[in-house]
């Protein structure tokens, strides 16, 4: 058995996790009517399980980042950077492009005062291309430090600037999106926008640990090691997480400090604990279904949102809803009917793309 991860072989075990969060992304995203608690993000303050998809898959982002710019040996290259932009850009416009399409189908096409500018894409690109350019311009050794003090300075601007209270007039995280990109551009259902742009710089943090995680994970020189290197960074995170979170709470809306340290922390002994089934039990079939959406988890995401926002406008989405209604009585199951319907129709879509290999990367 490698415990290394050659040129061109993908890790299982991550597509296994990058996999399972992408499903766990558009299970949430697509309940209809009263979903479980569970399956519903925190108004504000807590946590919920909800609450940890997005965090894991961009935690595993940052794992992913590092392998991906191992193969040039972290060197600014003029390919590489054009790389990154590149990546970058078409990631972000995304964002925008899904926005828009929900916006023309409602009849209002050439409405852009009214787009809304940041999106789960867009925090992705930015993150993406901050933890790069570190990657390829600051040496290795720092990347504690670089994390530390990302999260010392946004908590400084939390606590100074009110960014825990439940009102836009008074936090800054919203008026400075607000000042900078306008009411109209911006998401209405929390006082904050949850992808907005100061919430960014604890993201950066976020997808930089899992970074530095993908390094301890390539150091180590034998396949024990490196599930123990998950464990040991994820307990420490967990358990620092929870104590910080006394003075700043768990926050998903504003990515709290105190939820990065927890996220990545739950995220790194889960992939410890999938490394441990799948390379060293050897139990990888038993998360088969995973790759699926493991191995081209952002084109399925999109086309999770893409299509649910054909469906709605379509009516389809409501008679399917109406029609497990007729079958199922409890409304919370009903819900999760949906959703699990919705999520086996991307798993059947993705299958294909898996059986015969093809990796569309964006």
């Amino acid at each position: 058995m490698a415990d290394g991860v050659k040129k061109g072989q993908r890790l299982m075990s991550l597509d296994i996790m990058r996999g399972m969060t992408v499903a766990g992304m558009i299970l949430v995203n697509n309940g209809y009517g009263e979903s479980f608690a569970a399956l519903q993000h925190s108004k504000w303050n807590g946590m919920t399980p909800c609450d940890l998809v997005f965090p894991f898959f961009i935690f595993i982002m940052g794992i992913s980042t590092y392998l991906s710019l191992r193969k040039a040996g972290f060197k600014m290259t003029g390919a590489v950077v054009r790389k990154i932009v590149k990546r970058t850009v078409l990631l972000f416009l995304i964002g925008l492009g899904i926005h828009w399409v929900e916006m023309a189908l409602d009849g209002r096409p050439w409405d852009f005062a009214h787009l809304r500018i940041w999106s789960v894409l867009g925090r992705i690109a930015l993150c993406y291309f901050a933890v790069s350019m570190i990657a390829i311009t600051v040496s290795h050794r720092h990347l504690v430090k670089i994390i530390v003090g990302l999260l010392v300075v946004y908590s400084a601007i939390l606590i100074l600037g009110h960014g825990y209270d439940y009102d836009s007039t008074t936090n800054i995280l919203a008026q400075v999106d607000l000042r900078l990109f306008g009411y109209d551009h911006l998401y209405h259902k929390s006082p904050v926008d949850p992808e907005g742009l100061l919430g960014t710089i604890s993201s950066v943090a976020h997808v930089l640990i899992g970074f530095y995680c993908g390094k301890r994970m390539m150091d180590a020189d034998h396949i024990y090691n490196k599930v123990l290197s998950f464990l040991l960074i994820g307990g420490i995170l967990t358990i620092a997480g929870w104590l910080l979170s006394w003075g700043l709470p768990l926050n998903k809306r504003i990515w709290s400090p105190s939820y990065v340290m927890v996220a990545c922390g739950l995220g790194a002994l889960l992939q410890g604990m999938i490394m441990y089934s799948v390379d060293v039990q050897r139990k990888g079939k038993a998360w088969k279904w995973a790759l699926v959406f493991g191995v081209n988890p952002l084109f399925l995401y999109v086309a999770s949102e893409l299509l649910a926002i054909f469906l709605g406008h379509l009516g389809v989405s409501d008679w399917v809803y109406s029609t497990i209604c007729s079958i199922v009585s409890w409304p919370k199951f009903q819900s999760l009917a949906y959703a699990l319907s919705f999520t086996l129709l991307l798993f059947l879509m993705g299958w294909p793309l898996y059986k015969r290999k093809i990796y569309i990367k964006l």
